[in-house]
C-alpha cells in the first residue's frame, strides 16, 4: 500500500531474506520484480547466466543473485517453480 512505501521496510525484508537464504545454504536466489529496485541488493538480470523464466516476463524483471560466487556460471536453464506457486 502506498502509505507504507518509502520506509525501508521492503529493503530490510530483502536483506533479511538474503541472509536467511545464506544461513540455509542456498547457492542463489531468483526474483521476478521491479528492475529498478532489486539491483541495489546485488541482483542482476538472470539472462546474464542464460537463466530464463517460464512466464515470458520482460528479461529486465527476471533477476538472480549468486550467494556463492560463480555458482550460476553455465546454469542456462528455465527456472522451475513448484505447482503451488503457479496456482497463485
Amino acid at each position: 500500500m502506498p502509505e507504507f512505501q518509502r520506509q525501508s521496510i521492503g529493503g530490510e525484508l530483502i536483506r533479511e531474506g538474503i541472509k536467511a537464504c545464506q544461513r540455509l545454504g542456498y547457492d542463489s536466489i531468483v526474483v521476478l520484480g521491479r528492475p529498478e529496485y532489486y539491483p541495489k541488493f546485488g541482483f542482476r538480470q538472470a539472462n546474464t547466466w542464460g537463466i530464463r523464466d517460464p512466464f515470458s516476463a520482460p528479461v529486465e524483471a527476471f533477476m538472480a543473485l549468486e550467494l556463492k560466487e560463480g555458482v550460476l556460471e553455465g546454469a542456462g536453464r528455465v527456472v522451475e517453480y513448484p505447482d503451488d506457486f503457479l496456482e497463485v
